[in-house]
């Protein structure tokens, strides 16, 4: 049986693993200027800073409202006459330390709700039109989900803007760290693209 294991903790496991993806998406903006994180790099304006904006206003939601421990003075996007997606930019007096330092009280916000709350702890998701009845264990899942999804967007941006790869200062998690292989490697794969073009 799972729960007689010694150190099994499933809510410790997934509260874990939101930590670990909240830290790498911030990790994202270390080093750069305003203009670099507020820059859209997608046609559909995808930018650093509208990420971490998008991703704590997501986790405020799911991890606030829905167990009903609504946060005040969110930052904006979400207003009834906003317009579409306002939440994944920040205007100009949203600078990085204000959006950063919101996302960490998300952050503190959140973990109380993680902690005071059992996994099957029932909340309901008002924007959820079919199904708004859930559980502290499948917000958990969708916010990680979320968090880490966002995270790999944050990825390309990243090393669009100056080449900066991997998922922690401390690990990479890449298998080809070195600047050169990392040339070759991508030269060899546009070769092989090419080279189906007549296919």
């Amino acid at each position: 049986m799972l729960h007689g294991m010694t150190g099994f903790d499933p809510k410790a496991d997934l509260h874990r693993y939101l930590r670990s993806a909240r830290e790498a998406l911030l990790w994202k903006l270390d080093g750069l200027s305003e203009y670099d994180l507020r820059r859209p790099l997608t046609p559909s304006g995808t930018n650093l800073l509208g990420l971490v904006k998008h991703v704590a206003l997501v986790e405020a939601g799911y991890l606030g409202v829905t167990f009903g421990r609504q946060l005040d003075d969110l930052l904006s996007g979400l207003e009834d006459d906003a317009e579409t997606d306002a939440d994944l930019w920040a205007t100009a007096d949203e600078s990085r330390d204000h959006v950063v330092a919101f996302y960490r009280r998300v952050w503190a916000h959140s973990d109380t709700t993680i902690e005071t709350c059992d996994l099957d702890t029932p909340g309901a998701v008002p924007w959820w039109p079919d199904n708004s009845e859930v559980t502290l264990h499948r917000i958990l899942v969708h916010v990680i989900a979320e968090t880490n999804r966002h995270g790999g967007h944050a990825d390309i941006t990243r090393e669009l803007i100056d080449g900066t790869v991997g998922m922690r200062p401390d690990n990479s998690n890449l298998a080809l760290t070195d600047p050169a292989h990392r040339a070759e490697y991508h030269d060899r794969l546009q070769k092989l693209a090419e080279s189906t073009r007549e296919r």
